[in-house]
């Protein structure tokens, strides 16, 4: 009873709370919602901006589940114009028991060393229900520290990510994307549309895998990740720091002055699977709705 009181107040938040969020500042979320509609410029006053987003699939770090998770999540952020910024989110995998699977809640702060150079530290606290079954519940804490640079050709981000908690794994994330504005309106001068297309690479452990493999001994469904013996073999080659996946992704957004919709497409490549986790090539969709309130 109460994920569903806090789910439908996070719901709520999205119409009470109308505007619009600042994705420089949600560096954590690119693994589930919020649109990659992007901007060159912060706005420095106080908002607040909330979202709601329908994925195909549950990926985290590049890696997925055993079958598919397609699932609704809502986001908030509250942003100060001082740069520190708080955040929750809660999210339901749609045909699975649990009312909610996840709730997420984390803060940071964004900071601007130079017109071209940004960058963001925050934290993440991962709640997961007892019977949630996606990857990401293998994991406890996030802390986050993002570093972008605008060359103008392209964006180039680096984004290191430390987990800890249930398991414990370091990733790196080389991202280089490129924000484009349409020159012409839709219906009014108000309107415009961008793409963002964006190339990622990322490099870590994961462990996360086999922690979820114990977690969720699925003998019957899912033999592909089940790992009888926790300390052989799969689990040192989870600890050593290696490439885990290669990634293309393609937003096109229909932009107005307090709201954005958006649709992607991303193709994931995973690479040194261990384990025995059958991920393979997969396209991902997700369709995106945030509004902002100044």
């Amino acid at each position: 009873m109460r994920y569903t009181c806090l789910l439908l107040f996070v719901l709520f938040s999205n119409v009470t709370f109308a505007a619009r969020f600042n994705p420089a500042l949600i560096a954590y979320r690119g693994n589930y919602a919020v649109a990659d509609t992007d901007t060159t410029s912060i706005v420095k006053k106080n908002s607040a901006s909330a979202g709601i987003t329908y994925g195909s699939d549950a990926l985290f770090f590049g890696r997925t589940g055993p079958i598919k998770y397609p699932f609704v999540s809502a986001d908030m952020i509250l942003n100060y114009k001082s740069g520190f910024f708080v955040y929750g989110s809660a999210l339901k995998v749609l045909g699975y028991k649990p009312v909610l699977d996840e709730i997420d809640v984390g803060g940071g702060y964004f900071y601007r060393l130079s017109k071209k150079y940004t960058g963001t530290i925050s934290y993440t606290r991962f709640i997961f229900a007892n019977e949630s079954t996606i990857i990401k519940s293998a994991s406890t804490n996030d802390i986050n520290f993002k570093n972008s640079y605008d060359w103008r050709v392209l964006k180039t981000s680096v984004i290191a990510d430390y987990l800890f908690g249930k398991s414990n794994d370091f990733f790196l994330t080389i991202s280089n994307s490129k924000y484009i504005e349409s020159k012409f309106s839709i219906f009014d001068q108000t309107d415009y549309l961008s793409i963002n297309p964006t190339i990622n690479f990322i490099v870590g452990t994961q462990n996360f895998v086999q922690r979820y493999s114990v977690d969720h001994q699925y003998q019957l469904e899912a033999d592909n990740i089940f790992i009888k013996n926790e300390n052989g073999r799969q689990a040192r080659a989870n600890a050593q720091f290696k490439m885990l996946n290669y990634s293309f992704k393609l937003p096109l957004a229909y932009n107005r002055s307090h709201y954005t919709l958006e649709a992607s497409w991303k193709y994931s490549i995973p690479v040194n699977v261990e384990g025995t986790l059958k991920n393979r090539r997969e396209s991902f969709f997700n369709f995106t709705f945030f509004y902002v309130f100044y």
